[in-house]
């Protein structure tokens, strides 16, 4: 099997975690682009396009990023212990912010 290098600038592609690149559909029902315009929006932020994007746009130094992912992984973990302590009742439900 031959594998093809496939360009990471490609608007339509996104890139797996394992590094390899995938393509994204996005099917446009009854000539409705707006509604499939948001549909690629909400993948692509799902999958973190903008973020990289934005991080892209200037030279991060070696520390600030390190200090960032620690940052970052702080956040992840409290997030997690705080639904874990909502699960087993040690802290209240959030109030549903939908109506």
């Amino acid at each position: 099997m031959i594998s093809q290098r496939r360009h990471p600038a490609c608007s339509h592609r996104s890139r797996r975690s394992d590094g390899e690149f995938q393509i994204v559909l996005i099917v446009v029902r009854d000539n409705n682009v707006e509604q499939a315009l948001k549909a690629l929006k909400k993948k692509m932020q799902r999958e973190g396009v903008f973020r990289e994007m934005k991080a892209r746009t200037a030279y991060e130094k070696p520390s600030e990023a390190k200090a960032r992912r620690k940052a970052e992984s702080v956040r992840r973990a409290r997030k997690l212990a705080r639904k874990r302590a909502q699960r087993e009742g040690l802290l209240p439900k959030p109030a549903s912010t939908r109506t």
